[in-house]
């Protein structure tokens, strides 16, 4: 157990779970103790799910799967956005749409009528409406951008789902087991840990609690796709014929 690692965790507060009165009793063997009225997760815990976690995003961002990061609570937003870009992957921080997984093919429809409201906005078709048509106009484009730009690129469905808050993201984590997606989500001491398949114990309200362990997460993500480059470039190198060799000069 790296110690570098513990102290991070703590400095960010991971260890702090919530008011023992809102606990479940299924995230017992997570809680180390109880002070003040509230439960103390155990670190260790924290530390082996999260490695767990990123041993197996690891291994699907090398395959070249999808993972989708998931985090619509005002604490998690900013920070699900900014590392589900900083690793090239999807994502969801405004709101969950009913059906995002499980009626994909509409959810993918609706992006069509995304850009068909970009190339009007940003064309010379606008100026040709009316104030209150554009208005309008510029209302469903803010609407549709916040909910649906972070999955445009979504042209198929994930392998994972990282989740903050699964009680939050209570949709997310459903559609996700009706589909056999798996679910890597960060719980405090009032979920169930039996909703997911790979659970990381942990503050779900602090904002540096996230922000470290998603970052984790999205770097896991990073050195699975550097594995794929540098599959491809080894690939590329055995493909090439080698050059002739040079003639002799005659002596």
């Amino acid at each position: 157990m790296s110690k570098a690692l513990v102290e991070e965790l703590i400095e960010a507060g991971v260890h702090y779970g919530h008011r023992a009165s809102r606990w479940n009793p299924k995230m017992a063997p997570f809680i180390y103790a109880r002070k003040n009225l509230i439960h103390l997760i155990d670190i260790r815990e924290t530390v082996r799910g999260l490695l767990r976690a990123r041993k197996y995003l690891r291994e699907v961002a090398a395959k070249g799967s999808l993972i989708l990061f998931v985090g619509t609570k005002r604490q998690a937003s900013a920070t699900i956005e900014r590392e589900a870009q900083r690793c090239g992957m999807p994502y969801v921080s405004e709101r969950w749409l009913g059906g995002c997984l499980t009626n994909f093919r509409t959810i993918r429809s609706r992006l069509g009528r995304l850009e068909e409201l970009e190339a009007i906005i940003n064309g010379d078709e606008m100026a040709t409406y009316s104030k209150k048509m554009q208005a309008a106009l510029m209302r469903e484009h803010r609407k549709m951008y916040r909910n649906l730009n972070g999955i445009r690129h979504m042209e198929r469905l994930p392998e994972a789902v990282v989740v903050v808050d699964p009680n939050r993201e209570r949709n997310a984590v459903r559609e996700s087991r009706k589909l056999g997606i798996t679910t890597v989500a960060l719980i405090d001491t009032d979920c169930d840990p039996d909703e997911v398949d790979l659970p990381i114990p942990g503050n779900d309200d602090g904002i540096r609690s996230i922000e470290v362990i998603i970052r984790h997460l999205a770097d896991a993500v990073l050195e699975g796709k550097a594995r794929i480059q540098a599959q491809q470039k080894a690939e590329a190198a055995e493909a090439q014929p080698e050059a002739p060799p040079e003639p002799k000069n005659p002596s």
